[in-house]
């Protein structure tokens, strides 16, 4: 089923299956491999089983960025730390940046590695689905993972 889907889409093989981390667990990234490729990377989180897809297309989005000096050095708090456990200032900003994308569902996520990538024949991916994987304190559950709240 999957296969078939893969050859409805069309889709290029323009990515290359590599190994890498995502925190203190291995897992795999996809990198372009010409200058066609829609995609700067994509890489698999296995702790939440989703893959993060970063485009090329860029999209203005709010951020929290530090607040800096006239030196260029971040602000320091004159009083305690924020409830966040930050020091510095920080102000919201309007940037540009790349349009990301999460794919939660483990099929769509072989039909994107094996439509896109060259080596996803011969590079073992689908083994961080079932690895065993170090628990991160700070990772959002995958319900939220996606769910970004930038209000």
């Amino acid at each position: 089923m999957v296969k078939k889907a893969t050859q409805k889409l069309n889709m290029n093989e323009s990515m290359m299956l590599t190994s890498s981390n995502w925190g203190p667990n291995k897992t795999f990234k996809m990198i372009p491999v010409n200058l066609e490729c829609p995609y700067t990377e994509a890489i698999f989180d296995p702790g939440s089983k989703i893959l993060a897809i970063v485009s090329k297309v860029c999209k203005q989005q709010y951020h929290m960025v530090p607040k800096l000096d006239d030196n260029g050095d971040p602000q320091r708090l004159k009083i305690n730390k924020r409830e966040d456990g930050k020091d510095i200032k920080e102000e919201r900003r309007l940037l540009d940046t790349f349009a990301e994308y999460y794919i939660t569902d483990e099929e769509e996520i072989e039909l994107i590695v094996e439509g896109m990538s060259i080596n996803s024949d011969t590079y073992d991916w689908k083994k961080f689905f079932t690895d065993e994987i170090i628990p991160d304190p700070k990772a959002l559950p995958k319900e939220k993972a996606t769910m970004v709240n930038l209000g």
